[in-house]
């Protein structure tokens, strides 16, 4: 079972919290339920935190399952309060971008940053770029959404 090997909270005028998990398929339910848990605390409502869990789930699962990884690699999902906002990141070490794909109606997956696009206020993928301020210095990419509260 894997288990979230760091994890960081600050408090203050933007929250913020980061966890570091194994880059494997369970490490997304284990996400979810630290998602869950953290939105409850902050006072997130029942709905953004419901979306937002959907949203998380669907960023690991692509990391997780698309990501050219090494082994031992770790994925990393942190989320960030706002005042009227909560912005999700997942950061990898694989620095290829995500492509949205069409999926047909037989496909069981390919819908992912669909669901990510139509739900989202706002969300997007860049390279992560070491040496810049909130970066985690190492070489990957960082997926996130930004829902509004």
């Amino acid at each position: 079972m894997p288990t979230s090997t760091r994890s960081r909270l600050s408090d203050g005028p933007g929250r913020e919290i980061e966890w570091h998990f194994p880059s494997d398929l369970r490490s997304v339910g284990l996400s979810r339920r630290r998602l869950r848990e953290q939105a409850h605390a902050w006072k997130i409502p029942a709905e953004t935190t419901e979306t937002a869990v959907l949203l998380l789930s669907e960023l690991m699962t692509n990391a997780c399952l698309h990501a050219q990884l090494p082994p031992g690699a770790e994925i990393s999902a942190r989320c960030i309060l706002g005042e009227r906002t909560l912005r999700v990141e997942v950061t990898d070490p694989d620095d290829t971008l995500p492509r949205s794909r069409e999926a047909s109606c037989d496909d069981e997956s390919g819908r992912g940053l669909m669901l990510v696009t139509v739900l989202a206020d706002a969300c997007g993928s860049s390279p992560e770029c070491p040496g810049k301020p909130g970066s985690s210095g190492k070489p990957g990419k960082v997926m996130w959404f930004l829902l509004g509260l």
